[in-house]
């Protein structure tokens, strides 16, 4: 049953509303608050689906309201109520954020069809949201070992929060599936993923890519250009292969880290940035520190949570489901009909040792799907899989 407060001083307008509402096939539970104040105090104790708030009211009005709990809960519409003379402040209202607003007094067939309308949309955002925060097909977690749940328990728990995350593991063990999990998770769904490979990108341009930069910084600069750090904003920037990164570039980061400010390469100007830091590695940080090519205060600001990813040889249980995600997904990809591999095939592939992970398993199925017969094979397997 939706939940609606009522917040308004006047005590006749309040039960007329309610007793509307409350008798419209006993579809709504109402509560009322008789100021802006109490009703406060209400939203934040309590959920509500629906919210009628008038506009003048002492203590806090209707527009301070609105204000507040769309920074508090902003998935909850608000209908303001507006006497005679409110209609342009009501008007006004629409554009910080309001569903709609009814006259006084209230038209019930009018009132009914806004509650109505307000209901569905709170209920199709709720969904919305819901949907963004599951995992994309193509970011996929597949597996139930113990190092898997332990890595899908630890992103339930961090993926809320803008802590930052180190993702460290060997190549080709889905670091990046860790980083996408985390980001698709969280609040920040509806915002940018950005995704930058420091490893890929030449060390006199890192910094240029990272922060951008201001016209004529460099003999190529022949416009601005933003960065990666201001693409993410409002999302998550993650930064693949942080251990390549250059000791200058570094010590950007760190001050964004720290400052949530960034500057262009070329200008003294600071530019507020609002992202959530994802990094990867397959280096040994520690050993990277010691040996003077990493630096210590960024790397205790990156890991405030750490994700060990295991190597596949380490969630050998892993491969059977994986060998059926595979083979689901390369059907797709080709418009075939999915194969079946055999007992025989899978054990034989559980007992491979696979030095190149998860990217490794997937490019040899891929191999075994489009050379092996119908049923991929033990022997298929001796034949096309070869180490």
């Amino acid at each position: 049953m939706p939940k609606i407060l009522i917040i308004e001083d006047e005590a006749a307008i309040r039960r007329v509303l309610a007793k509307i509402l409350s008798e419209e096939n006993d579809a709504y539970q109402v509560e009322e608050a008789q100021d802006g104040l109490e009703g406060i105090e209400k939203i934040k104790n309590d959920d509500f689906d629906l919210i009628l708030c008038d506009i003048k009211m002492p203590k806090m009005d209707g527009v301070e309201v609105l204000e507040v709990v769309k920074k508090l809960k902003p998935e909850i519409p608000i209908v303001m109520i507006s006497g005679h003379g409110d209609l342009d402040t009501a008007v006004n209202t629409m554009r910080l954020g309001a569903f709609d607003y009814i006259s006084k007094p209230p038209d019930l067939n009018r009132l009914l069809n806004t509650v109505r309308n307000a209901l569905d949309k709170k209920e199709l955002v709720v969904e919305n949201k819901l949907l963004k925060k599951k995992v994309s097909k193509n970011f996929e977690m597949v597996g139930e070992s113990k190092a898997i749940t332990h890595i899908k328990d630890i992103i339930e728990k961090v993926a809320q929060t803008d802590a930052r995350v180190l993702i460290t593991g060997p190549n080709g063990t889905g670091k990046e599936l860790v980083a996408h999990w985390l980001h698709q998770k969280s609040d920040r769904c509806e915002g940018p993923m950005i995704e930058v490979n420091c490893a890929a990108i030449p060390s006199e341009l890192i910094e240029s890519e990272l922060f951008g930069h201001v016209k004529g910084a460099f003999t190529s600069a022949v416009k601005d250009r933003a960065g990666k750090f201001e693409a993410a904003n409002g999302g998550t920037i993650f930064l693949d292969e942080i251990g390549d990164m250059s000791l200058s570039a570094q010590a950007k980061v760190l001050r964004a880290l720290q400052e949530s400010r960034i500057q262009r390469v070329g200008s003294d100007k600071d530019i507020k940035v609002d992202v959530r830091v994802v990094a990867a590695t397959n280096k040994n940080l520690k050993k990277e520190i010691e040996e003077g090519r990493f630096r210590e205060d960024l790397y205790h600001r990156l890991a405030v949570i750490l994700v060990q990813v295991p190597p596949l040889n380490d969630r050998r249980e892993d491969i059977p489901m994986l060998i059926d995600y595979f083979t689901n997904k390369i059907a797709d990809e080709h418009g075939n009909t999915k194969k079946v591999f055999s007992k025989e095939a899978i054990t034989l592939l559980q007992n491979y040792d696979w030095t190149g992970n998860i990217r490794e398993l997937r490019n040899v199925i891929e191999r075994l799907i489009i050379l092996g017969g119908n049923e991929v094979s033990e022997n298929d397997v001796k034949l096309f899989a070869s180490k």
